[in-house]
């Protein structure tokens, strides 16, 4: 049986397609979902692709900070990988949002910042009670903090 997913948030760009519309998701049964928020559209890509290159990932990418919450209701992620300083609407505001409705409040998040040195980050040290990660961050030790959070 195959599972779809009505998404209104997916592709960006695209003249061929009018949301909402429907993806096909059931070749990826087992994946851990990750939503991506960072208005860097590059380091966005790079990180789902990276990821999804393992097989173990479904990655959906959201670059505008004000639309994470929604994206993050349509998507129903395992765990959102959160950038912290982005135009309008920092992580902070962002996972305050997520921890403030009831069916995402539960959702791990996992904060990427180029504001601390690898040695904060390591230090256990936390940003509103979440792990966080310096950027630019490694694709082993970005798997090993998804993995940490299941």
């Amino acid at each position: 049986m195959n599972k779809v997913i009505e998404a209104d948030f997916f592709p960006r760009n695209s003249d061929e397609l009018s949301p909402p519309f429907s993806i096909d998701v059931s070749g990826v049964t087992g994946k851990r979902r990750i939503l991506i928020v960072d208005n860097d559209r590059d380091t966005t890509h790079l990180v789902k692709v990276l990821l999804e290159r393992t097989g173990d990932y479904l990655v959906l990418e959201e670059n505008d900070a004000t639309k994470a919450h929604q994206s993050a209701r349509s998507f129903g992620p395992d765990l959102i990988l959160l950038d912290v300083v982005m135009p309008e609407t920092d992580g902070g505001e962002v996972a305050a949002r997520i921890q403030a409705d009831s069916e995402l409040q539960s959702t791990p998040i996992i904060f990427l910042t180029a504001l601390v040195t690898r040695a904060e980050a390591k230090s256990g040290l936390n940003i509103q009670g979440h792990p966080f990660l310096a950027k630019p961050v490694s694709i082993p030790e970005l798997i090993n903090a998804i993995e940490f959070n299941r």
